[in-house]
């Protein structure tokens, strides 16, 4: 699981779930908060993932050039930033157009004239 991870797996937990995945989670909000397309969430997810790689490398003595480490990570932190995009960009479109919208889920919403 190490080799896959490129460092241990608690420090995985840690620091992508916990630290990272909280500024993930931030980064997708943001992004929706100023109706920018989810594709910018993607990309400052990866640019996330490289800071992950490197605060790994540096406090933990984790691999700094695992790509496995670097793919899990991304691909973790880019579920984070995308479900907190759709998250807020659904509570935004209900909240700022009422008359049009109603919620439909947590992650959607549906015109009112639709019944």
């Amino acid at each position: 699981m190490s080799e896959l991870l490129g460092g241990s797996p608690i420090v995985f937990v840690g620091l992508t779930f916990v630290l990272m995945g909280f500024a993930a989670f931030m980064t997708g909000q943001a992004t929706a908060n100023t109706w920018k397309p989810a594709w910018h969430a993607v990309m400052y997810s990866l640019l996330l993932a490289f800071v992950d790689r490197f605060l790994n490398f540096a406090l933990f003595d984790g691999e700094l050039f695992s790509i496995s480490g670097y793919l899990v990570d991304a691909a973790v932190l880019t579920l984070f930033a995308l479900f907190a995009y759709r998250l807020t960009q659904a509570r935004k479109m209900v909240s700022q157009y009422p008359w049009l919208y109603r919620p439909a889920g947590l992650f959607g919403w549906r015109r009112r004239d639709e019944e």
